[in-house]
């Protein structure tokens, strides 16, 4: 059962290696609708997919050829046709926005943070940009999200490039904006795990997930 004093609470946390795409949000979704019913705590699970692209609630289909390198497929989040692969990082947090009385602009924020202060962690310097969702370095795009939220719980999360096949961004319009993107891996000389770098990017979130913020 949730606490009351879930905001003074962190989530917990999982690294599940890779995982396919489709199952692994179907646990999400499970997770969030027993968070909904108070019969699970908050929960963080980290992975990386096996190569795929998806595209949001929208169905706005963005490819730029016929025929993709992956299979294509319709995902319940918000935003538009990205690609999913191995060596990028997934965060995926299960939160009660409703209960941390967080607005989803600011959760968007500090999820954006996080990554921004991992990446800051390991002397790369990655910034927001006003009206374009996600994490970037310079104009290329080093991280995107996209969510859920349904009955005040937020799931999906991030991604992070971390040594991606940058390449199979090329065949679609990631986001819907013609941008290229980086790799973490391109920026910094230290050798990355994706195992470690997912306990860090864990502890950053938790540590802004904190912080006092507008309410909703």
């Amino acid at each position: 059962m949730l606490s009351n004093h879930v905001k003074d609470v962190s989530p917990s946390f999982s690294w599940l290696g890779q995982q396919a795409y489709e199952p692994m949000i179907e646990q999400l979704k499970q997770h969030a609708h027993a968070l909904h019913l108070a019969q699970v705590a908050e929960h963080v699970f980290c992975c990386e997919h096996q190569p795929i692209y998806t595209t949001g609630r929208r169905r706005i289909d963005n490819r730029q050829q016929a025929e993709l390198p992956a299979p294509l497929i319709f995902s319940d989040r918000g935003g538009e046709t990205t690609f999913h692969g191995t060596g990028q990082l997934m965060l995926y947090p299960v939160i009660n926005l409703k209960q941390r009385k967080l607005a989803v602009s600011c959760y968007v924020s500090k999820l954006e943070r996080s990554c921004m202060a991992l990446c800051a962690s390991l002397g790369v310097q990655a910034r927001q940009r006003s009206g374009f969702p996600g994490v970037w370095i310079g104009d290329q795009k080093i991280a995107a999200v996209g969510l859920r939220v349904r009955h005040g719980i937020a799931y999906h999360g991030m991604a992070l490039n971390v040594c991606v096949d940058v390449t199979c961004f090329d065949a679609i319009l990631g986001c819907g904006l013609d941008s290229k993107v980086v790799n973490l891996q391109a920026c910094t000389d230290e050798s990355l795990s994706l195992k470690k770098l997912s306990t860090a990017w864990f502890h950053q979130f938790c540590l802004l997930l904190g912080e006092a913020c507008e309410s909703v």
